[in-house]
């Protein structure tokens, strides 16, 4: 009968007065269609609220006490998406000002360092979030692999974030010869000079004429034999387009795999170590189910979340979001302040007649550069493919249990950890040390076969020092863990304390200063 009334009502109604009260409801219909499932009040609907947002979906529904704690994760993936967001926005505004070809390129640069109003803070923040991405995937790959999350089933998912690390250093590393100063001209060139490094070995071998697999990975690098306009457009093109498409599909394939691999790795007793919930933190389904089903039969699924009940797990929203959203507006404010008080380098425009001396590649690749003073190909391609397949073997070849999810996990724990800091700080800078005040057998016998330079140098020789102790250390705890995690924390030593050379200690030739001010004069 009332539906009756109310249909006889809307016919009386004139078309006018139907379309009035339609306008009037816009504000509220608009919201209701946006968010079809209302208001997150009850744990059901802020389920739907997460499952039915495009945005939202690759959060899981519910995410366990353990996963929201700081000291597990320290918000290191969130705070490196926050910076590719941030990368994201404000590229796109310094494109609007920004030409891609050498006779403008420093020009462009300039204006908008001193001409397009806020261009300088917009270039400041692009930069420096630039090098908080790399330093956080760098950490968060650290704290992956101490918390032994990479252990089944999240071995491939391993795999796909070194595939981010490798995408962001790129990212970084093309976006460096934008500016076409000297200082983005003579990196890159560096760069290329690594890129080329296989032509140490096949000019050994002289098959460099018929195999020069150097020269193509320099080429196709820079488009041409030198850095010029051929090089900076390609790398515009990579920096802009490529590399971040690659980057966001392995983020969605590396996000939807955390969800399908059973979330977060946590420790098998976590549920212990948190203690019993509140009674308000009780998963209460709150509305009546909606759908029913006639099951035929019921079988066990074999996904990871299997058995898992929701005892002990809250939902994303609001709890997740808000520390998503914590972390997002803590990495913006570190890139702002550095922003205000730290401003992005910017020297004179690219001369290729007027060498720097030195010329350094950008920092993350500075340790790779010493090793390279010693071997180009080792130090360029042959480390750097031996550390990588490395990386990507371990979560396959530690196929233990123990520790999965805790910090220093496993066999050793701590301890190992701390002692694998204590020899790989020491190997390194002792052998450092070495090398520059003795040099090495190049220094000391000027004619011996450049094959036997490139297998016998420094970055060689620290490599094999650090693999025998990591099997020594497997030996003494009869775990692989131990060996992994005694040679990842060695190789980390090593990272640092080459760096830090690189940076600081290298001067001009390449040879060693304590200070800059020990610097030739001329």
């Amino acid at each position: 009968m009332n539906d009756v009334i109310s249909k006889s009502e809307t016919t009386d109604k004139t078309a006018l007065a139907r379309f009035t009260e339609n306008l009037k409801a816009v504000p509220r219909r608009f919201k209701e269609t946006m968010f079809r499932t209302g208001k997150p009040v009850s744990d059901r609907t802020r389920s739907t609220f997460v499952f039915g947002n495009v945005f939202l979906h690759l959060h899981p529904v519910r995410a366990h006490r353990w996963s929201l704690r700081w000291s597990t994760t320290w918000g290191l993936g969130i705070a490196a998406v926050s910076c590719f967001f941030v990368l994201v926005i404000t590229g796109v505004l310094l494109m609007f000002y920004y030409k891609p070809y050498p006779d403008a390129a420093y020009l462009s640069i300039k204006d908008i360092h001193f001409v397009v109003p806020t261009g300088r803070f917009i270039r400041n923040i692009h930069r420096w979030a630039g090098n908080m991405m790399v330093v956080i995937v760098l950490l968060h790959m650290a704290r992956v692999f101490y918390t032994a999350s990479y252990r089944a089933p999240r071995e491939f998912n391993w795999l796909i974030g070194m595939g981010l690390l490798v995408v962001t250093l790129g990212l970084s590393f093309t976006g460096y010869l934008l500016p076409w100063d000297q200082l983005a001209y003579w990196a890159i060139t560096i760069g290329a000079n690594i890129a080329q490094s296989p032509r140490e070995v096949t000019d050994a071998l002289g098959i460099t004429q018929w195999f020069d697999i150097g020269g193509l990975q320099k080429l196709i690098l820079l488009g041409s034999e030198d850095v010029g306009e051929e090089a900076l457009i390609r790398f515009y093109l990579f920096h802009v387009m490529v590399l971040p498409l690659i980057l966001v599909t392995l983020m969605a394939v590396h996000f939807w795999r955390i969800r399908k691999d059973g979330g977060l790795a946590k420790p098998a007793d976590a549920d212990r170590r948190l203690g019993p919930s509140s009674s308000d933190l009780y998963p209460v389904f709150t509305q009546a189910p909606q759908k029913t089903y006639n099951l035929a039969a019921i079988v066990k699924g074999r996904t990871p979340v299997v058995g898992d009940g929701p005892e002990q797990t809250l939902p994303s929203m609001p709890h997740l979001m808000f520390g998503e959203a914590a972390v997002f507006m803590l990495t913006i404010a570190l890139a702002v302040l550095l922003a205000i008080f730290l401003d992005a380098p910017l020297k004179e425009v690219a001369n290729p007649a007027v060498p720097e001396n030195p010329a350094k590649a950008p920092w993350y690749f500075l340790g790779l550069q010493e090793l390279v003073s010693h071997s180009a190909f080792m130090g360029g391609v042959g480390i750097p493919m031996i550390v990588l397949i490395g990386l990507g073997l371990i979560p396959y070849l530690d196929r233990e249990t123990e520790g999965t999810g805790s910090w220093f996990g496993g066999a050793g724990g701590g301890w190992l950890a701390a002692q694998a800091v204590a020899f790989g700080l020491t190997a390194v800078i002792a052998l450092e040390a070495f090398v520059i005040r003795f040099g090495w057998i190049r220094q000391w016998w000027p004619k011996t076969p450049q094959l036997l330079i490139t297998l016998v140098n420094p970055g060689t020789l620290l490599t094999l020092v650090y693999a025998v102790y990591s099997i020594r250390c497997l030996k003494k705890y009869n775990s692989t863990r131990a060996g992994a995690l005694a040679l990842f924390t060695c190789f980390a030593c090593g990272f640092v304390v080459l760096t830090v050379i690189g940076t600081h200690f290298r001067g001009p030739n390449w040879d060693f200063y304590w200070s800059p001010s020990q610097w030739p004069n001329h």
